[in-house]
């Protein structure tokens, strides 16, 4: 199935049979990459040889540290994509979690780890920035 067959479907289809499998395909497509990613990072890391330069162990450093803030990022979305396919799973994805309405085809396509609806990811923001304004 492809995004157009996908967004064709009538809104009564929504997280059918054929839609999940699509989703699931997508999931696990971008869980490998993903794993490839990290994987040559992590060898680009041990393979990376040491200078007794001064400035050159300042910058290796800090591209090291870099590519580990990196490899954290990418650590975290591997582990959302983890978790929208155990939704998948268990019947739950394409389901806002807090309000249990559809998040939406679209939404899904753009960020298919989401797990929040337009409106509750919204409201979920205001929440963070109102907290964050307090403690400043």
């Amino acid at each position: 199935m492809t995004e157009a067959e996908l967004l064709a479907q009538p809104p009564a289809d929504y997280m059918n049979d054929a839609q999940q499998h699509f989703f699931r395909a997508l999931l696990l497509s971008q869980r490998g990459e993903l794993q490839a990613r990290i994987a040559a990072e992590f060898e680009a890391l041990r393979e990376r040889e040491t200078s007794s330069d001064p400035a050159d162990i300042g910058s290796a450093e800090e591209q090291r540290q870099w590519q580990l803030r990196q490899l954290e990022r990418e650590k975290k979305l591997l582990d959302k994509i983890d978790e929208a396919l155990a939704r998948l799973a268990r019947g739950e994805y394409g389901w806002c979690r807090e309000t249990g309405e559809p998040i939406g085809l679209r939404r899904l396509l753009l960020r298919p780890t989401a797990s929040l609806c337009i409106e509750a990811k919204e409201r979920q923001e205001q929440r963070e920035k109102h907290l964050r304004d307090r403690d400043q």
